[in-house]
């Protein structure tokens, strides 16, 4: 009995080894309607590697009330509408204009890279280095205090958003699963 639960404790402690390292990040939303008479739906997933310093936006929407404009990341605010772009300036690359319907998958943004910031991101939330921006970015998406937004023709101000929440990475996961065998163990003791 306990050969087996030492195995079993070995192998989860080497899967929380492996996760430790891990450098991927993902965060997801659905997109809903930000305006009155707005239609569309949606969903969103952002993925960040923290080793590569880059994001990658995987997006698609349907039944929108306009044609699309532009998209970006807002940061950092609980209040939509209250704050800038972050991410990138104009639109992101690439973006689809003139749909109701699509998708999206944007090349890799690359955070080093003062480009991928709109000037007042940079600024104000990044204390003027790319360091700071990314930092910035990371801890919205993180604390759920940044957004991805679809505008519109109809809805310039944005038509669909939605607030970006992490995806539970494989550590906490892997806890989960340690916690769980653990009272598996303890209740086949009290029998």
């Amino acid at each position: 009995m306990q050969l087996k639960y030492f195995a079993a404790t070995a192998t989860v402690l080497f899967i929380l080894a492996g996760a430790a390292q891990a450098s991927i990040i993902t965060y997801e939303s659905t997109l809903a309607p930000e305006a009155p008479g707005a239609t569309g739906s949606g969903s969103v997933t952002v993925t960040y590697d923290s080793a590569a310093q880059t994001l990658r936006i995987d997006a698609a929407w349907t039944g929108l009330s306009g044609l699309t404009t532009v998209a970006h990341i807002h940061c950092c605010t609980a209040a939509p509408s209250t704050v800038g772009v972050a991410v990138t300036p104009g639109t992101l690359p690439g973006f689809p204009v003139g749909v109701t319907s699509g998708a999206y998958l944007s090349p890799l943004l690359d955070l080093t890279d003062p480009g991928t910031y709109t000037a007042g991101f940079l600024t104000n939330f990044g204390g003027g280095t790319e360091a700071g921006a990314e930092a910035a970015l990371i801890a919205g998406m993180t604390n759920g205090t940044a957004y991805f937004n679809v505008h519109t023709n109809m809805f310039p101000g944005g038509e669909i958003r939605g607030f970006l929440r992490q995806v539970p990475e494989p550590a906490t996961l892997a806890l989960l699963g340690l916690g769980l065998a653990g009272l598996a163990a303890s209740r086949r003791r009290k029998q």
